[in-house]
């Protein structure tokens, strides 16, 4: 059985963590591999419910997503996580707990992300509107030392996925896209 990893996608709301989750998810599985993605909002709605955003709820809801990829990862299966995960301290704590654990952070600037913010989250956060928003009223910790690192404002979407493939082929987390084809 080919061994599982954990795949965790932080950065800002509106980064693209969900968009390049789907992506590399839909490579990895036309390669054959067992993949499972927990994205942050379907989280909260279906494994989380009920809880709310203070510091304590937050690091609750980035532990049970961490617990769920170290049941998957060691069951064979590449779990991707795509939430915001603020905090720098839960995320080492579930990569402590995880153990194949590979982290991206996927960087964008406020300015971009409010350009971007189709529901207008961001101007009513920066507004004061909206409290706990994550980035503006509320801390978002950046990793210090990120496996992968994907500039969504500058990269395109299938840069980032290249990017990302790239780095897993080259250290033997997943085989090589030719290493595919030559089985097919």
């Amino acid at each position: 059985m080919r061994k599982g990893f954990t795949l965790w996608f932080t950065g800002l709301s509106g980064a693209g963590k969900s968009t390049l989750s789907h992506y590399v998810a839909k490579e990895l599985r036309h390669r054959g591999l067992n993949v499972e993605i927990l994205d942050g909002d379907e989280v909260r709605t279906n494994l989380s419910k009920g809880l709310g955003f203070s510091k304590e709820d937050r690091d609750t809801n980035i532990k049970r997503i961490g617990y769920v990829c170290k049941l998957l990862s060691r069951n064979g299966v590449i779990a991707i996580s795509a939430a915001i995960s603020p905090y720098r301290e839960i995320r080492d704590y579930n990569r402590e707990q995880i153990g194949r654990f590979i982290e991206v952070y996927v960087q964008c600037s406020i300015e971009e992300l409010t350009r971007r913010d189709v529901k207008g989250l961001y101007k009513k956060a920066i507004a004061g509107e909206l409290k706990n928003f994550t980035g503006v009223s509320d801390p978002y910790e950046a990793p210090l030392k990120p496996e992968i690192t994907i500039d969504s404002e500058h990269q395109s979407e299938q840069e980032s996925l290249r990017t990302i493939l790239s780095y897993l082929e080259r250290e033997g987390w997943i085989p090589s896209a030719k290493a595919h084809a030559t089985k097919s």
